[in-house]
């Protein structure tokens, strides 16, 4: 599958996640055109090529009414001189583009004035959405009562959408994202001196692999943190991939680190996938209370719920309760584990699957169609007729299940001869 990989050792700023997509596409220049159509008001981008620490990458310039906005915005220089939260004042900043706005302005310009498509229309909106979240709680305010500074500028917007652009023109199958370096220190802001990660961001990165370093400064902005976690499909290190290009995208700032992102496209192997399992012991559950557990996770998800009977301490009988899940179910499934066992503790493993393609194919019988399922690679092929239809049959019929499979199986036969 179409894999893309973000490295976000030195964090995530909306225009830096931006360059590096633009240096994954074969025609960026092109890509360049296409955002500068995009018709926010006053808004062009420029890709300016820069070198970090020897790497050479692209920086994104984005100019509002013709003047870079890089002397305040944390998109380009990873550093706050405005307020960090967007609650309503009752003055502005001296600029025109300062003007507050809210969430149905956004909505307003992003859905019925920019020349996107609706999908993108949709995931600016979905990333503005965390955005007026992660405000609203560290505010006490209602995402109503929200009123954007820094992340309501058109170059902000500029941005967001110029990201969600650039994604869907990739297009890719899976996202993963490594841990997110958040930078260390403290952010100056009007109303005072803020802990990094500054309050917004902390609260979207929570769920998200994050950690602080050496590096003095805000690497990872709100606006970087809403982009990752809308896309992200894991997070994690490097999948086993076939890298077919790489991007970097550079910050403004220079620090002791290469202070860009990476992002690189390839592909992953289909029949290779990651799974979770979770398991955990327990000895004072009745056969009901297993089944209704085991049933209850199915119905959220899980690939794959099995029991093994074990010996415990003070040599009770009990249970060892295993669930299989995909990394993105592992918090529903740990609540329902939970909430339907008297377990204490739940231990987890990453593990690698491996697995044959399926499909199914539908054969046409007299006793009606049958399903099977047909699985294939590695070598080998296996056919399996389904079940349910095999007990159709079977009961319509008044026979056995066995003498049901014989019948469907010879007259499928009968028919490739």
């Amino acid at each position: 599958m179409k894999t893309l990989y973000l490295d976000c050792a030195m964090g995530a700023a909306g225009d830096m996640l931006t360059a590096a997509l633009l240096e994954l596409l074969p025609d960026p220049d092109g890509s360049l055109k296409e955002l500068n159509a995009i018709g926010i008001p006053g808004v062009a981008y420029a890709a300016i090529k820069t070198e970090k620490c020897g790497i050479t990458g692209t920086r994104i310039a984005v100019t509002v009414d013709g003047a870079e906005e890089g002397t305040h915005d944390h998109h380009h220089d990873h550093e706050h001189d405005h307020p960090h939260e967007h609650e309503q004042h009752d003055h502005d900043h001296g600029h025109a583009h300062h003007a507050h706005s809210s969430m149905d302005d956004i909505r307003h310009l992003v859905c019925g004035h920019l020349k996107v498509g609706a999908d993108v229309a949709k995931d600016v909106m979905a990333v503005y959405e965390l955005i007026a979240e992660a405000e609203s709680h560290v505010h006490g305010r209602s995402v109503s009562q929200i009123h954007f500074h820094e992340v309501g500028t058109m170059d902000a917007v500029a941005d967001i959408t110029a990201f969600c652009m650039l994604m869907k023109k990739i297009g890719p199958d899976e996202v993963v994202v490594s841990p997110v370096h958040v930078g260390s220190g403290q952010v100056h802001c009007a109303h005072g001196i803020l802990p990094v990660p500054a309050p917004a961001t902390a609260y979207i990165l929570q769920g998200i692999p994050s950690y602080g370093g050496e590096i003095q400064g805000e690497l990872c902005t709100p606006t970087g943190a809403a982009l990752l976690k809308h896309f992200a499909t894991r997070f994690g290190a490097m999948p086993v991939m076939k890298t077919e290009a790489i991007g970097y995208g550079c910050g403004k700032k220079d620090f002791p680190a290469a202070n860009c992102v990476r992002a690189m496209l390839g592909t992953t192997d289909d029949a290779a996938d990651r799974i979770v399992e979770l398991s955990c012991n327990v000895d004072d559950m009745t056969g009901e209370e297993i089944g209704f557990a085991t049933e209850r996770l199915f119905e959220g998800g899980a690939r794959e719920v099995f029991t093994v009977p074990v010996g415990m301490k003070r040599s009770r009988p009990g249970i060892l309760l295993s669930v299989l899940c995909d990394e993105k179910d592992r918090e529903e499934m740990l609540k329902l584990i939970f909430t339907h066992t008297t377990t204490i503790g739940v231990r987890e493993s990453i593990v690698r699957r491996y697995v044959l393609d399926r499909r199914i194919e539908t054969l046409r019988t007299s006793a009606g169609d049958v399903r099977c399922k047909v699985s294939s690679g590695y070598g080998v092929r296996r056919e399996k007729l389904e079940y349910r239809d095999l007990e159709r049959i079977a009961k319509e019929n008044g026979t056995g299940l066995r003498q049901a499979k014989e019948t469907v199986l010879d007259e499928s036969k009968d028919k490739k001869k």
